[in-house]
């Protein structure tokens, strides 16, 4: 095998690596925040950026916010959100349709142009993160010198997008499922505490909600805190 066909079969099979990898995180169970941080890792070593970052879409204000990046640059990290339908990203975003651009320090389109040239970024590739048409938010690909992305390079990062999507999706999914579980359970103890304290006082139960609540304010604790404690001494009571 000639040594160009040796390093492209090695590109070949990390690209399959990487894409086995992200396919994997579709079902992983991990927070979302690691989450994110794993697709961009694995992003920029499959396609040896030097930048890789994430930004998800604000749905409300219709804005791409960054929520991770392996830059360690202060500016960078904290460039302001990106409107829907403006810059590369927002245009990405709204169109739902992956593009790249040779320089970014020139190209009038990228809006932060100055932090491009401060952090040596020129190429930028960037693709939507889409479920079943429904884009989430972007995935960014910066070289720190000229790169004309071809085609293939194109084809591997969108493929790594969608699978990242679909893991994202699925997270977020899973987060709303356990905030709904931890409120219903929160609910319960607070009725919970409730009843006791209606019992033990011999008030009304609005009349105890209202003691949860001072407390609550009072001690800077949750209402679930509150609640715990009541139901706890109440148990403990009842065992001595």
């Amino acid at each position: 095998m000639s040594t160009t066909k040796a390093r492209h079969y090695q590109i070949y099979v990390k690209q399959i690596e990487a894409l086995s990898k992200i396919a994997n995180l579709i079902t992983s169970g991990l927070y979302l925040d690691e989450l994110l941080r794993l697709v961009v890792q694995v992003t920029a070593e499959v396609m040896n950026s030097k930048v890789s970052s994430l930004l998800l879409l604000d749905p409300e204000k219709k804005e791409l916010v960054v929520r991770a990046t392996q830059s360690i640059s202060e500016a960078y990290n904290k460039k302001p959100n990106i409107k829907l339908g403006q810059g590369i990203a927002g245009v990405v975003a709204l169109e739902n349709k992956a593009v790249y651009v040779e320089d970014v320090r020139k190209d009038a389109g990228y809006l932060n142009r100055d932090i491009a040239k401060a952090e040596n970024l020129v190429s930028l590739a960037c693709v939507p993160l889409s479920v079943k048409s429904k884009v989430i938010g972007v995935l960014n690909c910066y070289t720190s010198k000229k790169h004309k992305f071809s085609k293939q390079e194109m084809d591997v990062l969108t493929a790594l997008a969608n699978q990242a999507a679909v893991a994202i999706e699925n997270a977020e999914l899973d987060l709303r499922a356990r905030s709904a579980e931890e409120a219903l359970t929160t609910r319960k103890l607070i009725e919970r505490a409730k009843d006791i304290l209606s019992q033990e006082a011999n008030i009304s139960s609005s009349e105890a909600f209202r003691l949860i609540q001072k407390q609550s304010m009072d001690t800077r604790k949750t209402m679930r805190e509150i609640a715990e404690a009541i139901i706890l001494a109440r148990d403990i009571k009842g065992k001595t």
